[in-house]
Formats: C-alpha cells, structure tokens, sequence
C-alpha cells in the first residue's frame, strides 16, 4: 500500500482506501490485532502508519554472528556434521547473510558431501558452500595464459600484503586466484574477528588501502603496466572514499555537512539507494578535490 504519486495505479489506490475503511471499521473492544509485513517500508502511506492502524513498527533486522550460529543449528539438524564442523566459524564468514541464505549454504554442504561420497558434512564442505553463494561456482577449465595467472597472482597478493600491513584490516582468510562463475580471476578474503557497527576514519581509510593493494602490486611488479583487473577495488575503493566526504563528515576542508539529500529510509540499513544534489557547482568540486585526495 503505496503513496498514490509513487506509483499511481487507481487499483493500488483503491485497496489501500478499503483497507484504511476497514481498520477503522473494527469494533476496538473485540481485541482484533492487526499485523502486517513489508521488505519496503520507505514507500508506506503515511496514513497506514498512524497511530491507531500500523502504530507500531517491529524492525526484523539482519542475524548477528551469535544469531546466525543459531539459525545454522537449526538448518544443520537435518544434515549430519562431523566433529571438525564449526559453526561459529562459518557465522562469522557470512556477515549480512539472512536465515534463507544461512539454509542454503547447509543444503549446499551436504549436497558437496554426497558428491564425493561422505556420509558427513564437514568444515571444508561448509566453506566451499559459502565460496559458491557468495562468490560462484569454481571455473577450473578456464583457460588463462600463464602471463594472466602471474598477474592475478601479484594482485590478490597485492591485496593481501597490504590487509597484513595495515593497522585496522581483518585478518587474512585465504588467497586464490581459481576464477569464479561472477567473473572474479581471484579473491583475498579476509574473516573478520568480531561484528562491526562502527567504523573509525583511520579503519575505513585502511579499507581503501587493502581495496587498492591489488593495483599497487601490478603497478610496482610490471613498472606501470596495469590491467582492467582493478577496475571492481576502484569502482568500491571510490564509493567509500565519496562516502567519507559526503555523508560521514571525514574531510577537514568540507567539515562535519552531509551533501546530498538521501532517499528516506527510516527503517533500512546499508547503502544509500539514491540521493538529490542539493549543493553548488563549487561544492562539488570541492567534493570530487577531497575524495582524490583520500
């Protein structure tokens, strides 16, 4: 149930004022409660959320990693895991997962236990099936050049070296460079050791770092000589550093503004979807100065 200058369907229209008729129909001393779920709550009418219709709003959010080791048990009752199967770890690689995604990757592990004839799920079983939700399935056949493997090797190298370097980057999981069906040649995939809520300036400059360590190692290893192979760390490292300056108030020279008029999301977290332009051509370049700059 939208607002009508959203979408602008008489239909929608017309069931959203039905639907408000009959709330206020209910006889208040019969105890009807009335319960109602939404992946967009950003585009409610304002009406249905009133107090006395929809007055009460219960964010069901993304598990923690305690609560997604909970949903993982619960999945993992109907496949048997071997006793080297640790399901704290496999909650703390899945971070942003949700109870769906969770069963999925417990369907996916014994799937690959059948297939090599186990009669048990194992870790490795488990951290293959996160590798093929999160990042495809392993392309072996692909046929890479010697020359493009050694690239690929010194860029997630590159990545690698420098999550090590830094102050502020997760630990370093694993490093490979076995392309991926999304079109990866290879990843460095870091664990990290506890949820984040909050991210300091100096740890989310170390993220850069770590996002344009890939870069840096074909830059000094081939003296100049890039590839595209950069070019999702740049689109990533980019978004970040514009946030920085934008939205999280981290540039001396703009100071603690926002720019920008972000959608509202009263409910959701993550990402901005979009944002109005509310500021000056002198602003804006000020803002694309401040994010080359980081």
């Amino acid at each position: 149930a939208g607002r009508g200058m959203v979408f602008g369907h008489d239909e929608r229209e017309q069931t959203l004022n039905q639907l408000l008729v009959e709330m206020d129909g209910f006889d208040p001393t019969k105890g009807v409660v009335i319960m109602a779920a939404t992946n967009t709550p950003e585009v409610l009418d304002p009406a249905l959320l009133r107090a006395g219709r929809f007055d009460r709003q219960v964010v069901v959010d993304r598990p923690d990693v305690k609560g997604r080791e909970d949903i993982l048990r619960v999945h993992s009752q109907k496949a048997k895991l071997a006793s080297n199967a640790d399901l704290r770890t496999i909650a703390s690689r899945t971070p942003g997962m949700v109870g769906a995604d969770l069963a999925n990757i417990i369907n996916e592990a014994a799937l690959l236990a059948a297939r090599r004839g186990a009669d048990q799920v194992e870790q490795r079983d488990l951290e293959e099936a996160i590798d093929r939700v999160m990042l495809g399935l392993e392309k072996k056949s692909r046929c890479m050049s010697p020359e493009e493997k050694q690239r690929v090797a010194y860029h997630e190298s590159g990545h690698a070296l420098v999550a090590l370097s830094v102050e502020h980057a997760d630990p370093v999981h694993r490093v490979s460079i076995i392309p991926r069906s999304i079109g990866a040649l290879g990843h460095m995939l870091q664990l990290p050791t506890q949820e984040r809520y909050l991210l300091t300036k100096p740890e989310l400059e170390d993220r850069i770092a770590v996002m344009l360590g890939g870069r840096g190692a074909e830059d000094l290893v081939y003296a100049g000589v890039v590839s595209t192979g950069a070019s999702d760390d740049l689109q990533r490292a980019s978004e970040l550093a514009r946030q920085m300056v934008t939205q999280y108030g981290m540039s001396l020279q703009l100071g603690n503004l926002t720019y920008g008029a972000p959608m509202a999301q009263r409910f959701l977290s993550g990402p901005l979807a979009d944002s109005a332009r509310n500021y000056s051509e002198r602003t804006a370049q000020q803002i694309d100065d401040e994010v080359r700059a980081l």
